[in-house]
């Protein structure tokens, strides 16, 4: 696979600034093109030779924060402590509060949404492959459990449809994401 040309990705880092910028005081829905390529000091013509439109911008930067909750989930190592989340997923979801409404607004209630298929994908990944190299039964069926449990809590509770503080949920997460581990099959 050939690297992103350096060019590029300071383009698309200065439009996805931009367009966080931007969310920060107003949902997605009411930011325009017009005010990302603005902010972001480009020309409307580059902003559209590399996303189609804001929604592609605004799904490539959060996957990041995907991806970084793929890393969080899997930060530990050995035997997880049930009662002690890995520091990684509670800055995950600490980091999610300034851009709630954005996140909101890609992942749906119940994990779906544009984001809550990045979040899948590459959480079902992971959880797969870790679970194939443990040796562990059914890496299918448990990193499928996994990414649809994890990817459909986090969209419920930032919908508010879960009540509970962030560190509420980020321990009611890891020990049921734990649980999901542990559950004997056939």
């Amino acid at each position: 696979m050939r690297a992103e040309d350096p060019r590029t990705a300071r383009t698309r880092a200065k439009l996805g600034a931009a367009l966080l910028e931007e969310c920060a005081q107003r949902p997605l829905a009411e930011v325009s093109v017009a005010a990302v390529v603005r902010r972001a000091q480009v020309g409307r013509a580059t902003f559209y030779l590399h996303y189609t439109d804001l929604e592609a911008l605004a799904v490539d930067v959060c996957a990041d924060v995907a991806r970084e909750a793929v890393d969080a989930l899997h930060a530990w190592r050995g035997t997880p402590d049930p009662e002690k989340p890995p520091p990684a997923l509670v800055s995950f979801f600490e980091r999610l509060a300034p851009l709630d409404g954005l996140y909101r607004e890609l992942l749906s209630p119940g994990g779906g949404g544009p984001l809550g298929r990045v979040l899948h994908e590459d959480l079902r990944a992971r959880s797969r492959a870790e679970r194939s190299l443990a040796g562990a039964p059914e890496p299918d069926l448990v990193a499928s459990a996994v990414a649809a449990t994890f990817a459909a809590v986090l969209a419920d509770w930032l919908h508010g449809l879960i009540e509970a503080s962030t560190a509420q949920i980020v321990e009611r997460v890891w020990r049921l994401l734990i649980n999901l581990h542990r559950t004997p099959l056939p």
